[in-house]
């Protein structure tokens, strides 16, 4: 098949090293890719919400199959508007409707839907500049800490969690009034602190049959100690020691299950991943969020693990037949850490010269995938986003994997490289 991936961050090009791998695969193209993506598949110089220049490229490259890696597209339409184009609405897409999207682009909307089909998640309420005062009013009723979403997408950083009354009222001011997240704080859910342990589980759905593939811990604070602000994502690991068979059928049975029966009641259609953002409170699942493409850099992690062709999963989502697929787990843990610009999630520079690449070619025990990063005319590659490089360390245990991906990142640099050096260590504390 020739496949179009959209994206250009360190999932993509996870996805892009699974697709190409796959005998099923003709020619990949990325639009737009990074330098990662390059070097196995044919950039496009596209935005993935440009979908008229998409569309066009298709027809002309007859593209058979439609692969979205961000959620933007999803958000804005991108499925929508392939099934109802006169040429390509038989392509499969991989990628839920504009309505199933609203999923993530709606922190309102998910916890609506939670509600209505009895999938555990914090209590909450939502408020408007309108009713900012009542806002306040709600957050002085609340205990501590106490957790503020902007409503609408914001690149992972939407989310505070606030330690006293007066920094949770400051943050809703800031949201609402002042529009810290742009319109995506219009809207601004106030809910209860959930306690436990964090974990990521995802599932890949044809819109009727679901497949859970292996789920993942990330770590999103900029700190070390998970402190700091919020980030996309600073490394993660897989598969987590803390959610045993026991735990994975209780989110099967709570929220998987009703997740995809409340898509079908609500006629929503919902072909692609959906990523569910966890807590397991003293064994019980509740839904921090829902998400409607793999999480960034759990992907890191967790398609490596995948055995069975990933090509044919995804043809197998977008054709309706992934019950007939037979999806196989390697066995062993991989661990990702994301190297990043100097004064990421703030204010970063862009076009460092990136050196020691060449010394860190993919092996048997460790991968790298690029981010934020470009390849020049004369073949250097240089820093182009925030989280730059995510290194995959693969072992027969947390350890090993660990040491194999960190040992691979103390090679590369750039000026004002940054990453944490204790990504995992919290799981080595719990099974120890």
């Amino acid at each position: 098949m020739n496949i179009l991936l959209l994206g250009s961050g360190g999932r993509e090009h996870a996805f892009a090293w699974k697709i190409v791998n796959s005998p099923k695969c003709k020619q990949l193209f990325v639009a737009p890719g990074n330098a990662g993506t390059a070097s196995i598949a044919k950039n496009i110089n596209i935005s993935p919400t440009d979908f008229k220049a998409l569309s066009d490229f298709c027809i002309e490259n007859q593209i058979d199959m439609v692969v979205v890696g961000p959620e933007e597209p999803l958000v804005k339409g991108v499925t929508d508007f392939f099934k109802k184009h006169p040429t390509l609405n038989g392509v499969p897409i991989i990628g839920p409707s504009m309505a199933g999207a609203e999923l993530e682009g709606s922190k309102d909307f998910s916890k609506q839907f939670m509600q209505k089909y009895g999938v555990p998640t914090a209590a909450y309420e939502t408020f408007t500049k309108e009713t900012f005062e009542d806002g306040l009013a709600f957050i002085r009723k609340q205990s501590l800490p106490i957790v503020l979403k902007a409503d609408g997408l914001a690149a992972g950083k939407g989310v505070l969690i606030c330690l006293s009354h007066d920094e949770a009222e400051n943050s809703l001011r800031e949201m609402l009034l002042e529009s810290k997240f742009g319109n995506a704080s219009d809207k601004v859910v106030i809910e209860q602190f959930l306690k436990g342990i964090e974990l990521s589980v995802f599932v890949a759905t044809d819109g009727s049959h679901y497949k859970i593939l292996p789920e993942a811990k990330d770590y999103k604070r900029i700190g070390e100690g998970d402190t700091g602000l919020n980030t996309g994502g600073m490394g993660a690991v897989s598969p987590v020691p803390f959610a045993d068979e026991a735990f994975i059928k209780k989110v099967e049975e709570r929220v998987v299950k009703p997740t995809i029966k409340g898509l079908i009641q609500e006629n929503i259609p919902y072909v692609g991943f959906l990523f569910i953002g966890l807590m397991n409170d003293g064994g019980d699942p509740y839904v921090i969020e829902y998400n409607v493409r793999m999480g960034d850099p759990e992907t890191e992690a967790v398609l490596p693990r995948i055995k069975s062709d990933f090509v044919d999963l995804l043809y197998a989502m977008g054709t309706g037949k992934l019950d007939s697929y037979q999806l196989e787990i390697a066995s062993y843990t991989c661990t990702t850490v994301v190297l990043v610009a100097g004064g990421y999630p703030g204010d970063y520079e862009k076009g460092h010269k990136i050196i020691g690449l060449d010394n860190i070619e993919n092996s048997q025990d460790s991968i790298v995938f690029h981010a934020g990063t470009k390849i020049t005319d004369s073949g250097e590659i240089l820093t182009n986003g925030g989280r730059v490089l995510a290194i995959t360390g693969k072992g027969n245990d947390i350890e090993s994997a660990l040491e194999n991906a960190y040992s691979r990142a103390s090679e590369v640099c750039w000026e004002g490289i940054y990453f944490r050096k204790d990504i995992g260590q919290d799981i080595l504390k719990l099974i120890k």
